[in-house]
C-alpha cells in the first residue's frame, strides 16, 4: 500500500512540475530598482519555510479555547480597530496588521517565545459588518502568521475553522454585543 502511496504522490509531483514548466517563464527586470526595506525572495522564503509549520499550528475551537486559557498566552487580533471594536474575541489584544513594526510588536509582546493566538475575519461568519470575508487568499491570518514569523515570534497558533458567531463556544465582546 504505502509503495502505491508513493507512486501515486511521485506522480503528483511529476505533474505539478510539468504544468509548471509550460508555464511562460518571467522576465526579470534588467535593471531592478533597489529598496533595501522591501524583501520579496525573504516574504517568499518565509512563506515557504513556514507552511509545512503553520498547518500544523492550526487549531481546532477546542484547542483554540484550551489554549486562550493558557497563562502568559497572548490572543492577538490584527483586524482593523473598528472591525475590532464592534465585536472581538474577548481578552483579544488589537494591533492591526497595518501597524506591525518591530516596536509596537515589542510593546505588545516583548518575548519572542511568547506562545500567540491569531484569528481573522474568515474565521467567523454571521457578522459581516464586524467579520467581513476576505479573498481566501487574502485571508488575513495568513499576513499576520508570515509577518510574526518575520519578526522572529517562533509560536504562533492560528483558529483553523470558519465559525458561526451564533453557534461557536468562542466568548465574545464589543460593540456590535451592545445593541
Amino acid at each position: 500500500m504505502k509503495f502505491w502511496i508513493l507512486l501515486f504522490s511521485l506522480l503528483l509531483v511529476m505533474d505539478s512540475a510539468f504544468a509548471v514548466s509550460k508555464k511562460k517563464p518571467i522576465k526579470k527586470q534588467s535593471n531592478p530598482i533597489p529598496n533595501r526595506l522591501i524583501d520579496y525572495n525573504g516574504f517568499q522564503k518565509i512563506v515557504v519555510e513556514s507552511s509545512e509549520e503553520r498547518e500544523n499550528k492550526r487549531l481546532t475551537e477546542d484547542k483554540f479555547l484550551e489554549m486562550m486559557a493558557e497563562d502568559q498566552t497572548v490572543l492577538l487580533d490584527a483586524r482593523s480597530e473598528n472591525r475590532y471594536q464592534l465585536r472581538h474575541i474577548k481578552g483579544a489584544f488589537n494591533l492591526p496588521f497595518t501597524e506591525f513594526t518591530e516596536d509596537s510588536l515589542a510593546k505588545l509582546i516583548p518575548n519572542k517565545d511568547t506562545k500567540i493566538l491569531i484569528y481573522c475575519n474568515n474565521n467567523f461568519e454571521g457578522s459581516p459588518e464586524s467579520f467581513a470575508a476576505k479573498a481566501p487568499a487574502a485571508s488575513l491570518n495568513l499576513s499576520t502568521y508570515t509577518s510574526l514569523k518575520a519578526y522572529g515570534y517562533k509560536n504562533v497558533y492560528e483558529l483553523g475553522p470558519l465559525l458561526d458567531i451564533q453557534k461557536t463556544k468562542i466568548p465574545f465582546e464589543g460593540k456590535e454585543l451592545e445593541k
